[in-house]
């Protein structure tokens, strides 16, 4: 039997939580300074972590290696399975010969104007698909569709990164939030509540992001004279979808937060584009090499097939829709937990003495990869049957083929979100990650403003705010409840603080920056190097939130 320590270094938690940082260093200096390939990178920053398991945290080396096992179990589905699905289903367009014609939607609907099509698909689009899917999916899908429009690549992969900031909170219907109730049921004895207001006091957070990074994203777009154009119309999109996102999370279900808001958003975005119209699109489109927009471009798209080439979107949202909201008890009566071999039963404990999360939960029909697969094989059916007299060439054959021609695709970016999550897993299991968070967390009357950043360190090394919940929520409510400096603050803030940490760090995961990668063929390095400064400005901007949240502002608070 194993049982992590909170200081098994020296018998000190400062210098243990150092050593515990010596894979993520390790990760990163391979990636930006070595410039290795990022599966390269996470092969060594996995073999740290076995390493520093082993040597400084005293955890035998058979268990540390089977920790990695099912770590890469779970990067393999169901975290690959939906990432693949959710390229596959835009392929489907694009196979269908769909794609062209959803690309001269967005073309009708922004003007012409790049900018404006790339906000909506990025932000409002993108945030949808968060609300339904999350594990990436976003990233993958808004990537090529922005790319199809003209956009440089390294800028798709920059905006889409940004973009899918707003709506991670609540993204997977939520689910970060859920988590971090339950990891808490414990002590609050109402995990339901718990959700609920630390859902509210998110949404007295997200929405002061969410409002600007519409106008930020025109800005990496097309620099100042983007900024000088689309002012209006940006933060007519980022207020609808704050004040929305905020009145959802706090006067209505706040499982559907982001997908209200992202609809709003979009709908605002069509009715402002009809009284307003963009400057300077012809000398945008002329930065960014295409043509002037022609008349003739998007006069032969009538109304029958722009529904078609909305209609796999339309199409994923009611089969997450009823997954989601109407039959998940259903779904989830299949799932089949697997007490994972040799180190469960007590064979790990954490430092509390509990079971770290041995028991791999094979979800094989509620995970949101499932459900993309039967989305896009309902639209591959829509498709088959209405070819418009063969302009769009489709049948069942073409898009089951193209699954394993994406699989394929992305075989070293599945190969290096499996390294990853097997790191995460040695990490969480020899008690590494929450020597880190022990530590940050006793740093007394400034641990509101140090709280966001367990969520963002959680975040970064898993590519999920649902684990950086489940690694910190319960360290964050107990610390809370502790420090004497906090007994007049409700704890259910740093439960807020630790999920937006994780907002601000996804864009900078390893899992996001190779799913960016993929898409856009990009390396993770290069990506890194553009999206890190935004990641440490919102941290920054978190940190100083929370603390007045935690102190002067108190008041405002749910």
């Amino acid at each position: 039997m194993f049982q992590a320590l909170l200081d098994p270094v020296a018998g000190n938690l400062g210098l243990s939580a150092l050593v515990a940082c010596i894979p993520l260093v390790t990760f990163f200096i391979m990636l930006l300074g070595v410039k290795a390939k990022a599966h390269i990178s996470a092969v060594v920053a996995l073999v740290a972590a076995v390493l520093v398991a082993v040597i400084g945290f005293q955890m035998p080396a058979g268990l540390a290696l089977v920790a990695a096992t099912q770590g890469a179990a779970f990067g393999a589905f169901p975290i690959v399975f939906i990432i693949c699905m959710a390229v596959w289903f835009y392929e489907v367009t694009v196979v269908s010969g769909r794609s062209e014609d959803l690309r001269k939607f967005f073309d009708q609907v922004g003007g012409g104007d790049i900018r404006i099509q790339a906000m909506m698909i990025a932000f409002c689009f993108g945030g949808l698909l968060e609300a339904l899917a999350g594990f990436g999916a976003p990233i993958a899908v808004t990537a090529t569709m922005i790319l199809a429009l003209g956009v440089k690549p390294k800028k798709a992969a920059l905006t889409v990164l940004l973009a899918n900031t707003a709506p991670v909170a609540y993204g997977a219907v939520a689910t970060p939030i859920t988590t971090a109730g339950n990891m808490v049921a414990s002590v609050t004895g109402d995990a339901a509540a718990t959700a609920q207001h630390v859902a509210a006091i998110v949404g007295y957070q997200a929405p002061l992001f969410a409002v600007f990074v519409p106008f930020l994203l025109v800005i990496i777009l097309d620099g100042k004279q983007g900024a000088k154009d689309c002012v209006v119309p940006a933060f007519v999109v980022g207020i609808c979808f704050a004040i929305t996102q905020w009145w959802c999370s706090n006067h209505f279900a706040y499982e559907l937060t982001d997908v209200i808001a992202s609809l709003v958003g979009m709908i605002a975005c069509v009715a402002f584009m009809k009284v307003w119209k963009p400057k300077g699109v012809d000398g945008v489109r002329e930065r960014f090499g295409l043509p002037p927009l022609a008349e003739s471009e998007s006069s032969d798209l009538n109304a029958s097939r722009t529904f078609m080439a909305l209609v796999p979107y339309l199409i994923v949202v009611v089969v997450f829709g009823i997954c989601k909201l109407g039959i998940p008890d259903i779904l989830a009566q299949t799932d089949i937990k697997i007490a994972w071999p040799i180190i469960s039963g007590g064979a790990i404990l954490s430092a509390a003495g509990k079971d770290p999360g041995t028991t791999f939960n094979l979800n094989l029909l509620s995970t949101p990869g499932t459900m993309l697969l039967v989305a896009g094989l309902i639209s591959a059916l829509v498709y088959t049957l209405n070819t418009e007299n063969g302009r769009y060439k489709m049948t069942m054959g073409a898009a089951i083929k193209a699954i394993g021609a994406t699989f394929y695709k992305m075989r070293f970016s599945a190969l290096t979100i499996v390294l990853v999550l097997s790191l995460a897993y040695v990490m969480n299991f020899s008690g590494q990650t929450i020597s880190i968070g022990e530590f940050l967390s006793g740093s007394g009357s400034i641990f509101p403003v140090i709280s966001p950043t367990l969520g963002w360190v959680g975040t970064a090394v898993t590519g999920s705010d649902t684990s950086a919940n489940a690694l910190f929520a319960g360290l964050q409510y107990s610390a809370a409840m502790a420090n004497p400096a906090l007994q007049n603050v409700s704890p259910d803030l740093f439960l807020a603080a630790n999920t937006m940490g994780g907002v601000v760090g996804k864009m900078i995961s390893p899992q996001s920056l190779a799913i960016a990668a993929v898409a856009t063929q990009v390396r993770e390095a290069d990506i890194m190097k553009q999206v890190l400064p935004w990641s440490v400005a919102f941290l920054i901007g978190l940190c100083v939130l929370v603390g007045l949240q935690s102190t002067v502002l108190a008041f405002v608070l749910p």
